[in-house]
């Protein structure tokens, strides 16, 4: 099948017109950080978050007033596979979940003062089941995407990405396979918990997929439509508008770093903006973060999804603002540097 282009160019375009980095706020910080009352480098990778913050936000005064936590739901076809322990349903049963507080996100949110945004994403319309067909064409796909950048209205300075939907570590799985190569079975996890005929089950369909869908996917869009759903094509428009906003972002587990992938395989520089916000226990994701360049703050053995992962990282974000920002200078603190020393 022929592709348009069309849309997907444009996609391309907003891509390359990415800004980059604020280098001079980033050494506004480098500068502080100098001063503060401590021994230099001593607070190790926070030092480093205040300059990511500092670059990516544009000040030289980095802060986080307004962190956010978006979770994009979206359920898939290849469920028709048995790839899942949990029936489609669940989906929406979570999202009433987070509406009435119950989920372990909004216990998150709530503790470290995180706004929370979930976005339903045609729930009822489930993408194509892709061991058959696409999961998307190509103009949802980009309608998807543009959702994801819509997402950001109302304004944050430090956006956390999350995801729902039964099914989706399937989908991020044969992601993974098509950008990186190599057996189904290495980028295939249990998920929801599934047992071993549930496993034997997924990596069947993430080679069929492969399969069926080999001859397009050098290009990463292809990628993302055939093989993708709704949610990770929603998280790469909001990694895109996060990038042209001049926000932060931090990644969840699996299934949103797959978002993060297609766009690296497109443009590596395009995720420079996004930190990983932990290390999942599902499927190799440890090698995918090592293959974007991306170390994780936490290690904790999470693989609930939800922006669970990001929205706890969120808080060492917050802190290292904080620190920099409130710590006394040498001089104000009346505190003798290293070069005073006797």
């Amino acid at each position: 099948m022929a592709v348009s282009g069309l849309p997907f160019d444009d996609i391309r375009e907003l891509i390359a017109a990415m800004p980059g980095p604020d280098m001079a706020a980033a050494n506004l910080v480098r500068a502080r950080d100098k001063e503060l009352t401590k021994p230099a480098g001593s607070l190790g990778r926070m030092e480093e978050i205040a300059e990511w913050l500092a670059a990516w936000q544009g000040k030289g005064k980095p802060s986080v007033d307004r962190p956010l936590v978006c979770v994009f739901a979206g359920n898939h076809g290849v469920v028709a596979q048995g790839v899942s322990a949990f029936p489609q349903a669940v989906t929406r049963q979570m999202l009433e979940n987070f509406a009435a507080g119950g989920a372990a996100i909004n216990q998150i949110c709530a503790a470290f003062d995180l706004g929370f945004k979930v976005f339903d994403l045609a729930l009822d319309l489930s993408t194509g089941d892709f061991t058959q067909t696409d999961a998307l064409d190509e103009r949802a796909c980009v309608a998807t995407m543009a959702f994801g950048m819509e997402a950001l209205v109302g304004g944050t300075d430090l956006l956390c990405l999350g995801e729902m939907g039964i099914g989706n570590t399937t989908s991020a799985a044969a992601i993974y396979a098509a950008l990186y190569g190599g057996d189904a079975a290495f980028w295939c996890g249990r998920g929801t918990g599934l047992d071993d005929d549930g496993l034997k089950r997924k990596i069947a369909a993430v080679e069929a997929g492969i399969a069926l869908h080999r001859p397009h996917l050098k290009d990463p869009l292809e990628v993302l439509r055939r093989l993708g759903g709704r949610e990770v094509a929603a998280i790469c428009g909001a990694i895109i508008a996060a990038r042209s906003q001049r926000i932060p972002v931090i990644l969840d587990g699996y299934v949103v770093t797959a978002a993060a992938a297609i766009l690296h395989a497109i443009e590596p520089s395009a995720i420079d903006h996004c930190i990983a916000g932990h290390l999942s226990a599902e499927g190799a994701h440890a090698q995918v973060l090592a293959t974007l360049g991306k170390a994780p703050l936490l290690a904790l053995d999470m693989r609930l999804g939800e922006g669970s992962g990001a929205a706890l990282a969120a808080s060492l974000v917050k802190a290292a603002a904080a620190i920099h920002n409130g710590m006394a200078t040498f001089a104000q603190a009346g505190v003798a540097g290293k070069d005073q020393a006797s």
